[in-house]
């Protein structure tokens, strides 16, 4: 994702009123824009980047209880491609829409609990509809998670 330079006014840090604290780019108008870190009061993290103050384009956000997801981001949702991990190893990589698993992906499970080793095929609001080989979305998904996982370490 390219920013226009033309949006982005200055480079800065600021602590919100409820300890949310964010460093990185600001627009003229004041709102989040480009690359920055965004580090909530529950620990929760967000690095990447961001459009009118939202999260947008490549990005990584960590959970407090260790999830995490590594991929796109549309208007502050996973959306596009990318991987999450749950704090229970269960790992999703794949097509992501409006912050739910939708489209092609292939979700593992190493806890044993669900039966199934992996699930591969069409996602549908979280729920796998239908089965089927996608290779290619899983690479895209691990391709864009390294791109955002990278944007990370280089900027750090």
């Amino acid at each position: 994702m390219e920013v226009e330079n033309t949006k982005i006014a200055k480079t800065g840090g600021y602590r919100y009123d409820n300890g949310t604290v964010y460093v990185g780019n600001w627009s003229n108008g004041g709102l989040r824009e480009g690359l920055g870190h965004l580090q909530f009061q529950d620990n929760s993290r967000y690095d990447g980047y961001f459009q009118d103050g939202l999260f947008n384009g490549l990005g990584v956000l960590t959970f407090p209880d260790g999830a995490k997801y590594e991929g796109e981001f549309l208007e502050g949702w996973f959306h596009g491609f990318g991987i999450f991990w749950r704090s229970d190893g269960m790992k999703h990589e794949g097509e992501f829409r409006g912050g739910k698993m939708w489209g092609l992906g292939l979700t593992t499970f190493t806890d044993g609990t669900t039966g199934f080793p992996k699930c591969e095929g069409f996602y549908q609001d979280c729920r796998m509809v239908r089965k089927k080989p996608c290779p290619e979305i899983i690479q895209r998904a691990q391709k864009i998670a390294f791109m955002a996982r990278n944007l990370i370490d280089t900027s750090s």
